[in-house]
């Protein structure tokens, strides 16, 4: 057997790419478990199989590790070719989703394109497509957004289209998470902080109209602002997750024994599985979780800081919005579900039962791993010294024709 102190020095020597892997399948493991306990008795009553579930979610696992395996193949120096066609897939998407007879609408949105026995989620697709293009961009016109407000305004005017077929869906929550990884890449890439505020607050305040002008939006806000004034009717997924937290305590009640999850907490394996975790791991397992997302994030903002001393910018930029993406969708969840933040319809990365983002969340964990391959096999140039430079070394300069 390998002493303790064996153990921890194989793991320092592990590379970033093999910390996400484990990251990741660590996070996944626990999204099988608790999606097949938070799931079971639905799926006896409406499906007769209580493994109805967990049988779907096994399948969406293996069909996101070996979209991840596929994607990791792949150079990133082609999706930064293909950032702009990538832009336009997106718009089409969005499209379609909104015609008659190809969308699917679920409990009053359209967010959904039904192929056979599988259901698209389309702003899961459009948020990977949405970064590469503002990575892309960010490679021809850093020093625009760096020096010009038009620079930075540029991306953001583009994607206000997509914001707009977003919220005809609706789909408020997938807008907020897309939009605030865009200002953390132009943030990143070194945008003025006064150009940055501006436009985020001015942001806030377009949020805020949107809130105000929707009934369901503004009911939403009420019911996190006071969930126990009508815990019956707007306030009573927040209430019910709250009751599950609270069940919970430290330690939880243990594996399979949450009361929760028996029919009282609507969405208990998608939107609100994190209630169900706390209530069956306590708050000692919700700790483990958010620790698990926290390092993810800070190994891949590591490899975005690599690629971006290495002069892979792309690289850099499409990780850093990646990072974000990941971290601010846990965010959501975990806030909307202990009643930190306004009910929202997003998963918990990895997490979550749902094959759209399952899938695209591997394909997006295999995107950065690739970025981490490709920082280490890089090879650094090194100036050529102006002593050993010479005319007869110096390549000669071929004569154009004068047309």
């Amino acid at each position: 057997m390998s002493s303790p102190v064996a153990s921890i020095t194989q793991m320092q020597s592990l590379s970033p790419r093999q910390w996400l892997m484990l990251l990741g399948c660590a996070l996944m493991c626990i999204g099988l478990v608790v999606v097949s306990s938070a799931s079971m008795d639905m799926a006896s009553l409406n499906y007769d199989s209580p493994f109805f579930f967990l049988k779907r979610h096994g399948v969406y696992l293996a069909a996101g590790i070996v979209c991840a395996v596929l994607v990791y193949q792949i150079p990133l120096a082609v999706w930064e070719r293909s950032s702009g066609a990538l832009l336009i897939f997106a718009y089409l998407l969005l499209a379609l989703v909104l015609l008659p007879g190809i969308g699917k609408t679920v409990n009053g949105s359209t967010r959904w394109i039904h192929l056979g026995p599988v259901n698209i989620q389309v702003s899961e697709i459009v948020k990977v497509c949405a970064i590469m293009f503002v990575a892309g961009y960010l490679v021809r016109r850093v020093d625009e957004v760096r020096s010009t407000f038009w620079g930075f305004m540029k991306p953001v005017m583009v994607l206000s289209v997509m914001v707009l077929l977003l919220l005809k869906q609706p789909d408020f929550g997938a807008v907020v998470v897309i939009m605030t990884a865009v200002f953390a890449m132009l943030f990143l890439a070194g945008a003025r902080l006064s150009q940055f505020l501006i436009v985020t607050f001015g942001s806030a305040g377009v949020a805020y109209l949107l809130v105000a002008s929707s009934e369901y939006r503004w009911k939403r806000v009420m019911g996190y602002i006071d969930p126990w004034a009508d815990q019956y009717s707007t306030g009573y997924q927040l209430v019910q997750s709250l009751i599950a937290f609270g069940r919970g305590e430290w330690t939880g009640v243990g594996l399979g024994n949450s009361i929760q999850k028996l029919f009282y907490l609507p969405e208990a394996h998608t939107d609100f599985v994190f209630a169900i975790l706390a209530e069956e791991f306590g708050f000692i397992g919700n700790l483990i979780v958010i620790a698990l997302y926290l390092a993810l994030v800070w190994v891949a903002f590591g490899i975005a800081r690599k690629a971006e001393s290495l002069g892979k910018f792309f690289n850099a930029y499409m990780v850093y919005g990646f990072a974000t993406l990941i971290g601010l969708q846990a965010i959501v969840n975990v806030g909307v579900a202990s009643g930190l933040l306004p009910t929202k319809g997003l998963t918990l990365p990895f997490i979550s039962y749902g094959g759209s983002s399952l899938i695209v969340m591997s394909m997006v964990l295999a995107l950065i791993m690739r970025a981490d391959y490709e920082n280490q096999t890089a090879v650094p140039v090194k100036p050529a010294s102006k002593k050993k430079a010479s005319a007869k070394t110096a390549p000669k300069q071929r004569k154009e024709p004068v047309l």
